[in-house]
């Protein structure tokens, strides 16, 4: 039974993977600060260890107690607009060091399609990166890092790009990331729903089931070693376009409160042949199916206060919404 190392597995992300491990017969070890995920999501047949990636102490006895096969690196705070003002905590999150100690078999990276920043989409896996926040400079620094790891240390790596991924389990409670939630929490607490900008800004947005299965399988494919895949959803709509989708799906109206635009890019929804090629992927979750599943989960699971960010570094120019709700 190989055992895996999934950090950030109480988070969204993390506890899908997880499940999918478990149901690959891994043994699962969990690490999680409950920063931005909760410890009831996960799967009770994995190990559960509060810690953060960042205690190198912590890290390096897990490495010598539990003898990884492969490290799942999922711990990161994916709000791509608020890492303008937490850029001292983009930059603390890697386990690479351990690993080529240890020798693992595999180092899977989720990184974002945040690396390729404002260019042209649908973005390719062959397009040269060019980030515009910390957030997608800190993944790609990762993604550059893993590649010189295996250049020189011979660390097998597979790298995910998913982009905009909801499902059941977000936590709806985060005002910063993953809009859909946001929306879902507003909705059910009679608030308006709070857009940057116009809403015509165009994302591509990706249902779990869609991603979670082949980030834990891709170490069963020897065609997905040391490679780069983005993942996800292929239809862009506009952020307004989302809103009547979930306002649809949820069976509540409320109007649409307009904020100041803020710093980030406008148009971005990837290219997925390659991993429909290599995973045979031939189909995805339509937008209106999985935002039905994410409503009814929310509705039973109701709505969540909006906490605050505790590690916010710099507040010039951070958007008000942000400071007063």
């Amino acid at each position: 039974m190989p055992t895996s190392l999934v950090t950030g597995g109480a988070g969204f992300i993390g506890a899908h993977v997880t499940n999918h491990l478990i149901k690959l017969g891994h043994n699962v070890i969990v690490l999680d600060d409950l920063s931005g995920g909760f410890e009831d999501f996960v799967n009770n047949e994995a190990i559960f260890i509060k810690g953060s990636v960042t205690d190198e102490n912590l890290i390096s006895q897990l490495f010598i107690d539990y003898k990884f096969d492969y490290v799942y690196h999922l711990a990161a705070y994916a709000a791509e607009g608020l890492s303008h003002f937490i850029r001292r905590f983009n930059y603390n999150n890697n386990l690479i060091n351990e690993s080529i100690k240890h020798k693992i078999e595999r180092f899977v990276f989720t990184s974002s399609i945040a690396v390729y920043g404002a260019l042209t989409p649908p973005m390719r896996e062959n397009m040269p990166p060019q980030p515009e926040d910390p957030y997608g400079v800190a993944k790609y620094a990762v993604e550059l890092d893993l590649k010189t790891a295996h250049e020189m240390f011979g660390l097998n790596y597979t790298i995910f790009r998913p982009h905009n991924v909801y499902g059941e389990y977000q936590n709806i409670g985060d005002k910063y990331r993953n809009v859909i939630g946001i929306f879902m929490n507003q909705l059910m607490q009679g608030k308006s729903l709070s857009v940057f900008g116009n809403g015509l800004q165009t994302r591509a947005f990706s249902y779990i089931d869609d991603v979670a299965p082949y980030i834990a399988n891709c170490v069963n494919m020897k065609a997905t070693e040391n490679e780069i895949f983005n993942i996800g959803a292929d239809q862009e709509y506009t952020i307004l376009q989302l809103a009547e989708t979930i306002q649809n799906a949820m069976g509540i109206n409320q109007s649409i409160m307009h904020l100041d635009p803020r710093n980030e890019v406008v148009h971005a929804h990837a290219d997925h042949q390659k991993a429909k090629t290599i995973f045979g992927i031939d189909k995805f979750t339509s937008l209106e199916i999985g935002i039905q599943k994410m409503a009814t989960w929310a509705k039973d699971a109701g709505a969540r206060e909006s906490s605050k960010f505790e590690n916010i570094e710099i507040t010039e120019k951070l958007p008000p919404f942000w400071v007063e709700n």
